[in-house]
């Protein structure tokens, strides 16, 4: 167990499941729905994380793909969900939920394919224990989030909500580079 590691695990996670960026949409699903299952959507998310974490190299293993090619797609997703937190701007967009229960919330919102893959992809440089305590702190965090968006969005307000999803869009940003820097050599070699 490293301490440094599971602090930069968390911080990647975080930006990954950007789950502060991600509170206009919850808003919106809830006023849809009613409510939001905070605790279900909180356990789903961490178990589809758990899962992938540990089989998610033998789901790769399946389809002939290597953790470097991975890593690389991975970083290229990231590259692109870190512009559209840096620019508000939309690269994919989903079809309209209508309920939400696991689905939307949490898969694809938390556990998606961002998340799915930077889990993967960071598997090549930290231990998978500091990267499930790390999943397992971004579970509280979500579930805390989940539980208090009223109180959030009050307290931030939309200018508060979109100064911290670009923030955490360059940190975003820079992790991706520093993925793809770090796996493109060994796919060319």
């Amino acid at each position: 167990m490293n301490i440094s590691e599971i602090l930069s695990v968390t911080m990647v996670l975080f930006a990954v499941i950007d789950i502060i960026g991600s509170i206009p949409i919850i808003i919106s699903v809830r006023d849809k729905v009613g409510h939001i299952q905070s605790e279900k959507a909180t356990i789903a998310a961490c178990s589809i994380m758990v899962i992938f974490l540990f089989i998610g190299e033998e789901l790769l293993a399946l389809f002939g793909v290597n953790v470097a090619s991975f890593a690389v797609a991975g970083a290229l997703i990231l590259f692109f969900l870190a512009l559209e937190m840096i620019l508000g701007v939309r690269i994919y967009k989903e079809v309209e939920p209508e309920s939400a229960s696991i689905v939307p919330i949490a898969f694809p919102l938390i556990a998606g394919a961002g998340t799915l893959t930077t889990l993967i992809s960071i598997r090549s440089e930290y231990a998978s224990v500091n990267i499930l305590i790390a999943i397992i702190i971004n579970a509280i965090l979500v579930y805390l989030v989940l539980k208090n968006t009223h109180h959030i969005e009050r307290i931030l307000g939309k200018g508060g909500i979109s100064i911290i999803r670009k923030i955490f869009g360059i940190i975003l940003l820079a992790i991706s580079v520093r993925l793809f820097t770090a796996n493109i050599s060994s796919l060319i070699a």
